[in-house]
């Protein structure tokens, strides 16, 4: 009996994709627990809500979610406005809704809204994609990536841009324009800069000299390389690494729970977590490629890519090689937000590749 109930509730799981997911909030938990011990309640807590919502979407077809498209895109609009006119302005961004009983960061919804939107678009256009139709997209995506890096919120503004990207670049969008863009973004870099709020400008000059300021805007990024390089090879230790256990890696919990990882469990530490990631994003690439619809393919592929993003710009701003832009280790760093948003991805994943053999219309 509870084997077949056990088969019952894994009946919507793609076993591999499961088994590494469970195996990174498992690291999640150990690491957590190093860095914050107090907050290893909520953080079960946040794992049970993110096995939830992932098990949740693995049982939603593919067909339901391009209906959703359209009115999640909407919704998200309309949220990102009412935050822009009516939200909570804390630390001086103005990120959140206040339901009274609940807030609510609608830029979250975006970060699964924008493939979904995009993919939905390009499957109704599929038969014959010309340079209109990618304007449009970037229309669709710009709008929401400016009123969420307005709050603001740099860090999310990144990761829609990538969501959506993804999806125009995986709908084949030509190289020639490609670079086209990345050298009219070059060439704009100077006046972007203007309109750069002071504490952007101040991390970009961080990053290329943290020395200048080493009690202040240097911290960060200098106790967390102190920490990274500490660690070694095999580490110091779960629970010994001195630059987290005496605080001075700042937010050791959530956006620099990397260098807490590098310090403690060192290399080998670090190489598990690389080798975790690769398999994840290895198996969601496999589904995008066995997908069986423009939609299906895109979205399993923009989604895949979106978890590289997370790693790459989290290591990156903890290692000192990329500006500090507030993206959290994904399924490592305590918060129910962004583990709940990477867990619904997962799901959207599994339910891809139950549904691959069904024909979709």
């Amino acid at each position: 009996m509870l084997h077949r109930l056990w088969f019952k509730l894994i009946d919507p799981i793609d076993q591999p994709l499961m088994a590494i997911a469970g195996l990174l909030l498992l690291y999640a938990f150990i690491v957590v627990a190093s860095a914050s011990p107090e907050r290893v309640p909520a953080q079960i807590l946040n794992m049970a809500a993110a096995l939830f919502f992932m098990r949740l979407m693995a049982q939603v077809p593919p067909q339901r979610l391009m209906h959703l498209a359209l009115p999640t895109y909407a919704i998200g609009i309309i949220l990102l406005i009412a935050v822009a006119l009516f939200g909570d302005v804390s630390k001086g961004a103005r990120r959140w809704l206040n339901f009274g009983f609940m807030r609510l960061q609608p830029s979250e919804i975006m970060k699964i809204a924008m493939p979904l939107m995009l993919a939905w678009y390009f499957q109704k256009h599929e038969a014959l994609l010309r340079l209109r139709d990618y304007a449009v997209a970037v229309l669709l995506l710009a709008l929401p990536v400016g009123l969420i890096a307005k709050q603001p919120d740099l860090g999310t503004a990144i990761l829609v841009l990538a969501a959506g990207f993804y999806v125009i670049f995986l709908a084949g969008l030509s190289w020639k324009i490609i670079v086209g863009l990345i050298v009219s973004a070059i060439a704009a870099a100077p006046l972007a800069w203007t309109f750069l709020h002071d504490y952007q400008r101040a991390r970009i000059l961080t990053l290329l000299d943290p020395e200048k300021d080493p009690l202040g805007k240097g911290f960060h990024i200098i106790q967390s390389t102190i920490a990274i390089g500490s660690g070694g090879i095999f580490g110091k230790g779960w629970g010994q690494g001195t630059q987290a256990q005496l605080e001075f890696i700042p937010e050791r919990h959530t956006d620099f729970i990397f260098a807490v990882m590098s310090e403690e469990l060192g290399l080998i530490g670090n190489t598990v977590l690389l080798v975790l990631y690769s398999l994840l994003i290895a198996r969601g690439l496999m589904i995008a490629a066995n997908a069986p619809t423009v939609f299906t393919r895109l979205l399993a592929g923009s989604i895949t890519l979106i978890f590289f993003t997370y790693a790459f710009v989290n290591m990156g701003m903890v290692s000192g090689i990329l500006p500090v832009v507030g993206v959290p280790l994904p399924f490592i760093s305590y918060g129910g937000t962004a583990m709940v948003t990477l867990s619904v991805g997962v799901g959207i994943l599994m339910s891809i590749h139950k549904h691959r053999m069904l024909v979709q219309k």
